[in-house]
């Protein structure tokens, strides 16, 4: 049954009117406004105190601190994360078991709590030791002396960032169709090869988004070691106020730095994603410019 043809006169179309558009923007608007004035008039701010100690060395050797500490941590993160993933898809169940228990573990508890356990392990071994097992031992230390504040900070985010990515590195492999593996086995293809060449590329726009996310969390996680006198970024404000009573303003400094950080790593993180998405067919990752100017996505054609 045919459809009759009706003349559709769009001479007089208009657009739809979203009322309710204009009154969230106007209400966004006059909390912005409200926002800067609490920010220029309120005196309590002092932000003649914060230009004063944005520059500071002394601010400037936290903030290598925590950069360093960032850099490290992470690291070691990525190396075990591709151990643990390898072991979680391993087909010996002794390495499944054990990968999944180090995930269990490290992902169920808090990671202060790991921090503050790698900083007193003394009270658990006064020593620590390497031998044979159950053997000889060849060389001991004491354990307040090997564990200083920044093994221990290094120890309880590196440790703890392994087992987040091993699921994020384990789930990017995963999202690539067994039949490609089975594919360039039937071409010749060495399993290295067609890790390298088929598996790998495709499963690092899955692994490469939510790994710059735990960068950008890792250097904001840093500042938990200020809880064992670590001298990052968040101690050395706080060892400065804590002489001076500015919690207010140095407190702003930390933000400050840390704002400018994590916008330096978004960009970075927004250039990876757009090169490991070339050729894919979802929209290339937003830019960080058209983040902050509040473009939206283009919407992608539909074939015809």
């Amino acid at each position: 049954m045919s459809l009759p043809d009706v003349d559709v006169d769009v001479a007089g179309a208009a657009r739809t009117r979203h009322p309710l558009r204009w009154v969230a923007s106007i209400v966004l608007l006059v909390l912005a406004a409200q926002l800067v004035s609490l920010l220029v008039t309120n005196p309590n701010f002092q932000w003649d105190v914060v230009a004063r100690y944005v520059n500071a060395q002394i601010i400037g050797q936290g903030i290598f601190t925590t950069l360093l500490l960032t850099v490290i941590a992470m690291a070691v993160g990525v190396v075990l994360g591709v151990l643990l993933a390898i072991g979680r898809l391993s087909e010996n169940p002794v390495a499944r078991v054990a990968c999944g228990l180090y995930v269990w573990f490290f992902r169920g508890t808090p990671v202060l709590v790991q921090l503050v356990l790698w900083y007193n392990l003394s009270y658990l071994l006064p020593e620590i030791s390497f031998g044979v097992p159950f053997g000889p031992e060849f060389v001991s230390a004491d354990t307040n002396v090997l564990i200083t504040p920044l093994l221990a900070a290094i120890l309880g985010l590196g440790l703890n960032e392994g087992a987040y990515m091993a699921e994020i590195i384990r789930g990017g492999l995963m999202s690539v169709d067994h039949g490609q593996t089975e594919a360039a086995s039937a071409l010749g293809m060495s399993g290295a090869r067609t890790f390298r060449r088929i598996v790998l590329p495709q499963a690092m726009r899955f692994i490469i988004p939510p790994t710059g996310s735990q960068v950008i969390s890792m250097l904001k996680a840093t500042s938990l070691v200020s809880v064992i006198a670590l001298a990052d970024l968040l101690y050395t404000v706080q060892s400065i106020y804590n002489r001076t009573f500015q919690t207010i303003p140095l407190l702003i400094v930390a933000c400050v730095w840390y704002l400018m950080i994590t916008s330096i790593l978004y960009v970075g993180q927004s250039f990876i994603e757009r090169h490991y998405a070339r050729g894919a067919t979802r929209n290339a990752p937003q830019s960080f410019w058209s983040f902050l100017t509040f473009r939206r996505r283009p919407t992608p054609e539909v074939p015809s």
